[in-house]
């Protein structure tokens, strides 16, 4: 009788209601319950989500794409990590100090200093060149150095099977210096991770005769897949330059290491880059490839315009992305309509190297640098690089020891390397 009478009562004063008012107050009413829901739902979620630090970066915004990279490629993954600044990243460099002076500086400018957690290892031959990485004593960290003297390494079966010396200018021995640089950096990774007790998330390799025009961009590190360069494959993998974490770089720096399963598994009279790409895929790494904005610079003459198999010589002044290309600086004699024309004559499996945005402007490289190239890199290059340069000419011989003193009291780990003295007095 009670619940009956209530009913009536609330029935009636339902009835008295304006249904005007009714009908606009229940839609905000409901809304209001939604949002409150919605907001303790997420910042649920992002408590959850923060929760778990090893995953942050797969639930992070994708990294910006740095200005002056673009690729005509299959866009990067949309898992590319973000915050890279709070990774271990290793910066292995490797090769002869030939043209340090213009290269090193946009290295330390484009690589380094756009990561300064990056650990920086050198693994060079000593030579009259040496000299010249004294530039590297503005590096943000210094983690390992090797300057050595270069020896012949005994040639075994399994590599003289597995490699050939055709179109190598050293034959099979000169692969297996530039291996043995390569895999060498790798063993001064491991024994500073042993000797710190720590791990790397990414090792970054790079050539010492690199010229970098743009920044090594977050996009390029790819969790679980190795990439490379694209074009200057030599019908394998371009292998001037890569960036993995540490289990796909492990892999691509073991170049001396892996050579007797590739000799197992049937390999036979591979250049540098066949080798390479037979590395990857005999140990199940994925790997892709990518525009990247550095060229290499080189002293050797090639013939012009390029043949079928040649091989192009970017200008140093080309926008880019050389992706590891042949470069100096020129003048340039061949862009636009006339690159399309020589690229287009090239095996695209070969020497060819990706033009697309006209981003490629050709050298004729059939002889000796041109006078006045010096002030032609210093416009391309910028004042900062350009002072670097003059630097490194008008360097004396004690402000070079001083330098080297510099760097191997900055050196965090191992310093495996002749007398100062002796390094500098070979080039000056």
């Amino acid at each position: 009788m009670v619940k009956s009478h209530r009913r009536l009562i609330t029935m009636k004063w339902v009835s008295g209601l304006d249904w005007r008012v009714l009908i606009f107050a229940v839609p905000c009413f409901s809304l209001l319950i939604f949002f409150s829901i919605s907001s303790a739902a997420t910042t649920a979620t992002l408590n959850s989500i923060s929760s778990f630090a090893p995953f942050k970066p797969f639930f992070s915004s994708r990294a910006p794409q740095s200005p002056g990279i673009q690729s005509n490629s299959t866009p990067l993954p949309a898992r590319v990590p973000a915050g890279l600044n709070g990774s271990r990243i290793a910066v292995c460099l490797v090769g002869g100090a030939r043209r340090f002076e213009l290269t090193g500086p946009s290295i330390m400018e484009k690589i380094l200093n756009q990561y300064p957690n990056s650990d920086l290892f050198l693994h060079s031959p000593l030579d009259q060149n040496a000299f010249k990485f004294s530039l590297l004593k503005s590096s943000p960290k210094i983690a390992a150095v090797r300057i050595f003297r270069p020896e012949p390494i005994p040639e075994t079966e399994p590599q003289l099977r597995v490699l050939t010396a055709r179109n190598s200018p050293n034959g099979i021995q000169g692969l297996l210096q530039y291996f043995n640089l390569v895999e060498g950096c790798l063993n001064m990774i491991k024994a500073y991770q042993k000797e710190k007790n720590f791990t790397y998330d990414w090792v970054v390799r790079t050539r010492v005769d690199g010229y970098w025009n743009a920044p090594l961009a977050p996009e390029y590190f790819v969790p679980g897949e190795y990439v490379v360069p694209s074009g200057s494959n030599y019908g394998g993998l371009n292998d001037r330059f890569g960036v993995g974490d540490l289990s796909t770089s492990t892999v691509a720096l073991s170049r001396l290491a892996l050579v007797p399963q590739l000799d197992l598994s049937g390999f036979r009279q591979l250049n540098s880059e066949t080798a390479f790409r037979a590395q990857l895929t005999t140990q199940s790494v994925p790997y892709l490839t990518k525009r990247v904005p550095f060229c290499v610079v080189s002293d050797r003459k090639y013939g012009f315009p390029p043949e079928r198999f040649g091989v192009p010589v970017a200008a140093m002044s080309s926008p880019g992305p050389l992706s590891g290309a042949k470069c100096r600086p020129c003048e340039p004699v061949c862009q636009g309509p006339c690159v399309a024309e020589v690229m287009g004559s090239l095996n695209k499996g070969w020497s060819w190297t990706d033009w697309a945005g006209g981003g490629l402007q050709l050298c004729d490289a059939h002889g000796e640098w041109e006078k006045g190239w010096e002030q032609r890199f210093d416009r391309v290059a910028g004042p900062k690089l350009a002072r670097a340069r003059k630097r490194v000419g008008a360097l004396r011989l004690k402000d070079c020891v001083k330098d080297f003193e510099e760097m191997k009291n900055r050196t965090a780990g191992s310093w495996d390397a002749p007398p100062a003295n002796e390094i500098c007095k070979l080039g000056l």
